[in-house]
């Protein structure tokens, strides 16, 4: 058992990464997959690393996230409603400690407002300051706000 195991008992901190594709990959954010997890993985290893796309997503962009270790999930339906069902869960089912959403979307403020209830630590992360959820942000108790 590693230093930071001994201070915190059997388990280390694990932290859940949902990366919200369409509102994050786009051309004027020029976010880079890898600058998401070293920011996640701030706050501990990363036990869950998703990014949700839609039906739309290219075979190059999957194959990209799946070589920077991404579980990709694509659906032909709304992305945003799938990466809340999933996060929530893992929040609700004790899979992470720590919630780290990618997004500019309001829409997922109600999961990060589940999760502090839960006593999880929560993380927003906005791929710019142009178009950034104050909402989401707010709702965190800590964000971050990517540059270009």
């Amino acid at each position: 058992m590693g230093l930071l195991g001994g201070l915190l008992g059997d388990r280390s901190t694990r932290v859940g990464l949902f990366v919200d594709g369409p509102n994050v990959l786009r051309d004027e954010f020029d976010v880079d997959l890898d600058d998401l997890r070293d920011i996640a993985e701030e706050d501990g290893p990363l036990a869950i690393t998703r990014l949700y796309l839609d039906e739309h997503a290219t075979p190059k962009l999957i194959q990209a996230a799946e070589a920077r270790g991404y579980d990709v999930v694509t659906t032909s339906g709304d992305v945003d409603v799938r990466l809340a069902v999933d996060a929530t869960a893992a929040v609700t089912k004790g899979s992470i400690d720590v919630l780290v959403i990618a997004s500019r979307d309001a829409d997922f403020k109600p999961v990060i407002e589940r999760a502090a209830e839960e006593g999880l630590r929560t993380v927003a992360i906005a791929p710019g300051a142009y178009g950034r959820s104050d909402a989401l942000r707010n709702a965190a108790q800590h964000a971050v706000t990517m540059e270009n």
